[in-house]
């Protein structure tokens, strides 16, 4: 029997037998690869190994440290054993320059094999010279087969496999071209199945797309243990390593690093970066927020002007659109402050971006030291959330935010009127119950 080739869409994998100029599942134009179809026997299947809790084997095993504490907790304390992750960001951001710092220090105390898709062995001998990453304990290899880089790491059995990228390199089991879904889709299992099976640590970089998500299909992200993203903050040349997903720690933990000529610098201490330009102007008001494991003291701005418009604008940065628009709509409708006739603009300052209630006083109260041009106590902070009815509540952990707030010489405290300090705080303290007591701020 004569077996029809398929064609194959490189970006969604939609299949059908004849060549289409347009993906119907994707609208992706010129998409389509013709694949041969060989013909598959059959076999039995065999029955699955059953066991219950008890006789599965329970292991111990220590993370793998690098000592670089800024990566470290980030992933989870340490690379566990076995896990696959991937690290991605913007070209030209960092990731083949952490991998390469990552690796040497690994290389310390891990055997480590190194394969660059990307560059060729003499771009990476010449970035690794220039960032002084030369433990000779690394292995190096510019092999793009998948096949090839399996069955190397299966013989030399190292603890960390680093692939920088899975979009170099290919299967030959896809017909499909480099860097297609299919062949991503493809080798992220392969890796999965070669992590799981030989306990070997595989760290891949990955490529993003235009609107800043993976490249590659939303199932490349469920098949990997932990996903991260290196990210870039223009002013400070500072990058954001963020966790994404992690199997293994705590998501949405976050790293600083900076940008230097012998690459990338742990930042330990971004609070100070962050305050030293906290300009306790009208408009301006800190507020705290618990990234991950620790919290960031981050400056909130807001400029409230009188719109010439018919529809005032509202154009905000680094904060939920919709979480600065209602709380403008609550002091509007209790302290009758008209700010559905003023333009708003609002941004966090630095870049970052807060997605935490405990920033409501904190945006209320820039709001109305902007829309009155009176600034707030200087080093003051706000934290506190609000009702629709107008109620400022507690917010939780606050004896995390108390304890970063006072390492900077924080004054004042403006927090809600049942907020429990349990003694924690060696500031001046304003308590809130409503938002109507917030005028007082501003009499």
């Amino acid at each position: 029997m004569k077996h029809k080739n398929l064609y194959t869409c490189s970006n969604c994998n939609y299949q059908t037998l004849k060549w289409l100029g347009c993906c119907p599942e994707c609208n992706q134009w010129n998409s389509f690869v013709e694949v041969k179809q060989t013909p598959t026997k059959t076999h039995k299947a065999k029955s699955a190994t059953l066991q219950t809790l008890s006789t599965i084997p329970t292991t111990k095993e220590k993370r793998m440290l690098s000592n670089i504490d800024e990566w470290d907790r980030v992933v989870g304390n340490g690379i566990v054993p076995g896990s696959l992750i991937v690290i991605t960001g913007d070209p030209g951001i960092g990731k083949s320059t952490l991998l390469l710092q990552i690796s040497n220090q690994l290389a310390q105390n891990y055997k480590i094999i190194y394969f660059s898709c990307e560059e060729s062995l003499h771009q990476v001998k010449q970035r690794a010279n220039r960032l002084n990453c030369t433990n000779e304990n690394i292995l190096f290899s510019d092999d793009v087969n998948l096949e090839s880089i399996i069955q190397t790491a299966e013989e030399q059995k190292p603890n960390i496999v680093i692939i920088d990228s899975i979009q170099s390199c290919y299967t030959s089991q896809n017909q499909t071209l480099p860097g297609s879904t299919g062949q991503i889709r493809q080798a992220a299992y392969e890796l999965m199945r070669l992590s799981k099976e030989k306990n070997i640590s595989i760290i891949t970089s990955g490529h993003i797309t235009k609107d800043g998500t993976m490249a590659g299909p939303k199932t490349l992200e469920h098949m990997v243990d932990g996903v991260f993203y290196l990210q870039g903050e223009d002013r400070w040349n500072i990058r954001v390593l963020r966790s994404v997903k992690n199997r293994f720690g705590n998501i949405q933990e976050v790293g600083f690093f900076q940008m230097t000529q012998d690459g990338l610098q742990e930042v330990s201490n971004i609070n100070a970066h962050i305050l030293d330009e906290a300009t306790y102007s009208p408009g301006a008001v800190l507020v705290s927020s618990i990234q991950g494991s620790r919290p960031l003291l981050l400056e909130l701005q807001a400029l409230v002007i009188a719109s010439k418009f018919g529809m005032p604008q509202r154009v905000v940065t680094g904060l939920d659109h919709k979480q600065v628009v209602l709380i403008a709509a609550i002091l509007e409708k209790y302290l009758h402050v008209k700010l559905s006739s003023h333009d708003i603009f609002f941004k966090i300052s630095g870049g970052l971006k807060v997605q935490e209630s405990s920033s409501d006083l904190g945006i209320a109260l820039a709001l109305l030291s902007s829309y009155f041009q009176k600034e707030l106590p200087e080093k003051s902070i706000a934290l506190g959330e609000i009702s629709l009815t107008g109620q400022i509540k507690p917010i939780n952990h606050i004896g995390l935010h108390i304890k970063e707030a006072q390492k900077f010489g924080t004054k004042t405290l403006l927090v809600s009127k049942n907020q429990k300090l349990e003694n924690q705080a060696k500031c001046s303290i304003k308590k809130f119950a409503h938002v109507y007591q917030l005028l007082e701020l501003f009499a």
